[in-house]
């Protein structure tokens, strides 16, 4: 079983029901993944709509005084995408780094109707890492968020559909969204618009399934292929886009046939001089082939599937921050009253791995002995925990040892003692 450390509150109120207007199960039964869902900023629990989470303010301080370099900013106009040399550049003595962003060429650019994307604010904006990190436990997917601010009147990107499902979150300003079926139901990662861009632009000339203008504290859900374009009004806008990068039954296809490779019928050679363009000196290799690839996939293991989806999703979506040089002290000062708790947002599993048990988390396998298990599951369990409550070790001497361990390999974080 894989364990999720659930989000902590902090004050905040539940980061999907930021986001819908509706309750969970009816929002996963009847739009998520099929249709789109308008929530107007009076149907949710957001006294200052998303300002908290990112204002235009707050854009003003990271495209001047945080150093900001490409990618982390895109900047389009007219549908299209600018060369980075257009607002890049040295940041002067000491930072002379060539692709820095400029603010006074980011200016020039805005000013004439260009549309800014600030990329990665999961990544680089506090309140923005926080949040994601409790959607993303909500929806159980990776997520990523982006910035777009358009100036008055302007329109960053002509009609598309995005690869990902998305809440559109209206910070500041108004903006008009249409809304159009998708031309390609569920498409992959492989499948962007742009190869469909006649399908879509004929799509876009008819009537939209949704026409609606966004106002400060709207969401918006859009399931992935649906077709949107989204123009500024009066003033310029300022929205959050939330990707959720869809985990699919295509995922679960390609690590099958990656774990096919093990059977030697499929790794065998075509026969000499077979001609690769003819149908009919393809068509009995084919046969023998589909025949035993269904023979292969009859006897795929499940445990060996979920191992390699496991490998392949868990990086996508990293736990909380941890703060170094705080963690560094804390484990210096480690003794058996210390409080811990697990990282926020880690995924773990444990398992048997001989006499000692295998500890799996995102990005590595910490391996412990096997009496280390009892405790090492009240240690990620979720709540704080005092050091010397922890069962199974013979000695506090053990049971700060392995919470040393676990605190270095940033699987736990210290937590205050009660006063």
């Amino acid at each position: 079983m894989t364990y999720l450390d659930p989000p902590g509150g902090h004050g905040r109120p539940a980061a999907l029901a930021r986001c819908v207007s509706v309750e969970p199960a009816k929002f996963a039964a009847a739009h998520w993944g099929h249709t789109p869902l308008l929530s107007r900023a009076a149907e949710l629990p957001n006294p200052v709509g998303f300002t908290d989470l990112f204002s235009p303010a707050d854009a003003d301080e990271l495209l001047s005084r945080r150093g900001l370099r490409t990618p982390f900013l895109r900047v389009a106009r007219d549908g299209q995408l600018l060369p980075a040399a257009r607002y890049t550049g040295g940041g002067g003595a000491g930072a002379e780094i060539g692709d820095q962003v400029l603010d006074e060429k980011v200016l020039q650019l805005y000013a004439d109707g260009a549309t800014l994307v600030l990329q990665g604010l999961h990544r680089n904006w506090p309140a923005v890492i926080d949040f994601t990190g409790d959607l993303s436990a909500a929806v159980g997917q990776p997520m990523q968020v982006n910035a777009y601010l358009t100036p008055p009147g302007s329109q960053g990107f002509a009609t598309h559909y995005d690869t990902h499902d998305v809440f559109v979150l209206q910070v500041d300003g108004r903006k008009h969204w249409r809304i159009h079926p998708p031309v390609l139901p569920d498409p992959l990662e492989r499948q962007p618009w742009g190869g469909r861009a006649d399908e879509v632009a004929a799509t876009a000339q008819g009537p939209a399934a949704l026409d609606v203008v966004l106002e400060p504290g709207d969401a918006l859900y859009l399931p992935r292929g649906w077709l949107h374009s989204a123009q500024a009004q009066e003033s310029s806008s300022l929205h959050l886009t939330v990707g959720i990068r869809a985990l699919t039954r295509y995922a679960l296809v390609e690590e099958l046939l990656a774990l096919a490779a093990e059977d030697q019928r499929l790794r065998a050679t075509l026969p000499f001089g077979t001609d690769l363009a003819d149908p009919d000196a393809i068509e009995p290799e084919l046969t023998e082939t589909v025949e035993a690839l269904r023979e292969w996939l009859l006897r795929a293991e499940p445990a060996a599937v979920a191992a390699r989806l496991r490998q392949r999703a868990w990086p996508a979506s990293r736990p909380a921050p941890i703060r170094p040089l705080a963690q560094a002290a804390a484990i210096d000062a480690l003794d058996a009253e210390s409080r811990v708790a697990a990282r926020p947002g880690l995924r773990w599993q444990l398992a048997a791995a001989g006499e000692r048990v295998a500890l799996r988390l995102f990005d590595r396998t910490i391996t412990l002995p096997a009496q280390c298990e009892p405790a090492v599951r009240a240690l990620l369990a979720g709540d704080p925990i005092r050091v010397a409550d922890l069962p199974g070790l013979d000695s506090d001497a053990d049971r700060v040892t392995l919470t040393r361990r676990l605190l270095r390999e940033a699987a736990l974080t210290p937590t205050p003692t009660p006063t």
